[in-house]
């Protein structure tokens, strides 16, 4: 029997032993926290978005970096996969807006148990409390582990799952790459990903808590080309802003295109004309008002002052007055809220790591590395990222079971 030993605790590190020791392989887990899923345990605000059921080629429109990679991992097991993995074993699931998968109980907790039932069913030891120092390599072929406590694990496969560096608290440290390193594998710098965005303009910090739905956002680079577009939902913060459409533009984000600007239209479902004729109703019902009294029926209370200030037209101007210009830049302004990005959040609040472990040194069809023989890696170590939506969970699914399966098969095919 083959002994594989997987280093993380997460989903991807979860699922590569599930997959390794239902193929037969004596595993041992190792997970440096007193509890395994501990970032799971937090991701889409505690309620966990297992996968998404959208169809495969829309999955992989989905991954932004490196989907070609993952081109076999996800095949072998899909999204439809990991659905009745939980579904069968009795984590009922559901699919809400955006085809986003989530436990019909509404909690995480469910999901790191059902994966912890199903690695106990199949005798996995799990050491928790147990932090990796090393990887032991002899003749370019991994063979074990050095513990924190100096501790020397053998066996014939070691799997690294050990996340990326967003959320430290939960243990993601950056420490699996560095790991990664020393054994000859290039990194793809770290950037935080998933993660708000702080931007320059003084008067964001006014709209803290207001949340906007049903809006477009545009990113666009310092040479003015459009880099993300999409309709969604974001939320003003004191720093800046975040929510789903935030979120997902800063994957867009590259150091060398900055600085950007995020472009808002507060009403994507009016065109230029029929917003001109929406405002001059609205001004022709409060004709005899001060102008910041009449845009109750167009914003909510909170973005009024703002929208008033930034219009340039005075608040107590009566809406009588206002010209045929004041108006036509007012309608430009709903149209293009701008503002100017100043950074990200930085790992503390991004959600996944963009970069990791260069894919070009890991051979897609097995997960295990092109420089040193018997060592595997999945989930976040790679440098693989998707948007918001189940999709980045859905890569640590994929590319663990891909990892645990080659690592058992090889492990006893060269027994």
């Amino acid at each position: 029997m083959s002994k594989i030993i997987v280093v993380g605790g997460g989903p991807a590190g979860m699922m590569a032993a599930y997959a390794a020791a239902s193929n037969g392989a004596e595993v041992v887990l190792l997970e440096k926290n007193e509890k395994l899923g501990k970032k799971l345990f937090i991701t889409g605000k505690g309620r966990c978005n297992v996968t998404n059921y959208c169809d495969l080629e829309q999955l992989f429109r989905n991954i932004l970096t490196n989907p070609k990679f993952l081109n076999s991992s996800i095949r072998q097991f899909t999204n439809q996969d990991v659905y009745d993995f939980f579904n069968d074993r009795g984590c009922a699931l559901k699919v809400e807006r955006g085809d986003r998968v989530f436990p019909e109980s509404d909690h995480s907790s469910d999901v790191i148990r059902t994966m912890e039932k199903a690695l106990k069913e199949l005798q996995v030891k799990i050491l928790l409390n147990t932090g990796v120092k090393e990887i032991l390599v002899k003749d370019e072929k991994a063979y074990g582990v050095k513990l924190e406590d100096n501790t020397e694990l053998e066996g014939d496969s070691v799997i690294l799952a050990m996340g990326g560096k967003s959320y430290v608290s939960t243990g993601s440290d950056g420490y699996g790459f560095t790991l990664a390193h020393r054994l000859g594998h290039h990194v793809v710098t770290p950037q935080p990903g998933l993660v708000p965005l702080e931007v320059r303009e003084g008067w964001v910090k006014d709209l803290q808590g207001l949340s906007l739905r049903n809006v477009e956002l545009k990113l666009i680079n310092h040479n003015g080309k459009v880099v993300y577009k999409e309709l969604g939902e974001m939320l003003f913060t004191h720093f800046g802003v975040s929510g789903p459409l935030i979120l997902s533009a800063s994957s867009y984000l590259k150091e060398k295109e900055g600085p950007y600007i995020l472009r808002i239209n507060l009403k994507p479902g009016l065109s230029e004309d029929m917003l001109d004729a929406r405002l001059l109703r609205d001004f022709e019902e409060n004709n005899h008002k001060e102008f910041k009294n009449a845009l109750g029926k167009l914003f909510p209370t909170k973005l009024i002052p703002v929208m008033v200030e930034l219009s340039g037209i005075p608040g107590e101007q009566k809406v009588y007055d206002i010209t045929r210009t004041q108006r036509l830049h007012f309608l430009k302004q709903i149209m293009e809220l701008t503002m100017t990005v100043t950074g990200t959040r930085g790992f503390q609040e991004a959600i996944i790591t963009r970069g990791g472990v260069d894919v070009k040194e890991i051979n897609p069809s097995t997960m295990e590395s092109r420089r040193v023989r018997d060592l595997y890696f999945a989930g976040e170590m790679l440098d693989c990222d998707a948007l918001t939506g189940g999709f980045n969970l859905q890569i640590a699914w994929s590319t663990g079971n891909l990892a645990g399966t080659k690592a058992e098969q090889k492990s006893w095919e060269s027994e």
